[in-house]
């Protein structure tokens, strides 16, 4: 295969459920387009997300797709019309590098509101972990819903990984961390499956129920949602149609187009389980 055949990618990890879908299927569509794919696990660590761009730059890519952790996309990480794209996550650039994504805040602010009309007050938020610590629009859309709803919003309630350990370990040690401290929590939105099921140990471990003494709804929609018990409510983020608009838009920058959205929002569904029953 021609090295102009060749795409690049680059994901925090491998082994979470939401960017391995997006792998899968990106690389299903870019080989039915004749192209291979190459991908980089930058290990949710900024430093080595910037190795793998030299890396895939230095085997000559055609173009990099990537779900970046970086808060700033260095000047000089890239050439200025190299074929970039963002997807899910999106660096402060002084470049216009178009971006594939779900409206987080939207679907948060649905999550928050849903938790809300089925009575709950007191809401953990686990937005997920950021290499860079970019601000997350996950905790915006909490926020509105809260306030919308004259519901305090407590900063103590916003659980940020440390990224040290496995999703499910850190999200078990914080849960259980506050709640040994006897806050009175009746909701939980979870950032993927894995740390959901991080959050249902640390239930259990202090004698606490999903959806009994607490409602959750996590993001992803993997398989393993279904198969927990309970089921989980959850964010289906339609990897299949982000993949499709990521490939399509960075072929066509590869191929010199120069009337490319910025911006391509892609809808989250909220499917309904018995997590929050």
């Amino acid at each position: 295969m021609e090295k102009k055949n060749v795409i690049g990618m680059i994901v925090p990890t491998v082994d979470n459920p939401f960017f391995a879908s997006l792998v899968c299927h990106v690389e299903r569509i870019l080989s039915e387009k004749g192209c291979g794919l190459l991908v980089c696990n930058s290990a949710n660590n900024a430093e080595k997300e910037k190795e793998d761009f030299c890396l895939l730059t230095g085997t000559d890519a055609a173009g990099i797709i990537c779900v970046s952790g970086l808060s700033s996309l260095p000047d000089d990480l890239l050439p200025v019309d190299y074929p970039l794209l963002w997807v899910d996550r999106r660096p402060a650039s002084d470049r216009t590098i178009p971006w594939v994504a779900n409206d987080d805040a939207a679907a948060m602010e649905e999550a928050t509101e849903y938790l809300i009309e089925k009575g709950c007050r007191n809401i953990l938020l686990l937005p997920g972990f950021l290499a860079e610590h970019q601000q997350s629009p996950r905790v915006v859309g909490y926020q509105r819903a809260l306030e919308k709803h004259d519901v305090a919003f407590r900063e103590e309630y916003v659980l940020q990984r440390g990224g040290k350990k496995s999703t499910e370990a850190e999200t078990e040690e914080m849960v259980q961390s506050i709640l040994r401290q006897g806050q009175s929590i009746d909701g939980i939105i979870a950032s993927s499956d894995r740390s959901a099921f991080g959050a249902m140990a640390a239930l259990r471990s202090v004698g606490l129920y999903v959806p009994e003494d607490v409602k959750l709804i996590c993001f992803d929609n993997s398989p393993y949602s279904t198969m927990a018990t309970p089921s989980i409510t959850t964010l289906d983020r339609n990897t299949d149609v982000l993949a499709e608009k990521a490939c399509e838009i960075l072929l066509q920058m590869i191929e010199g187009r120069k009337d490319i959205g910025t911006e391509t929002v892609v809808p989250v569904s909220l499917v309904k389980r018995d997590s929050t029953r």
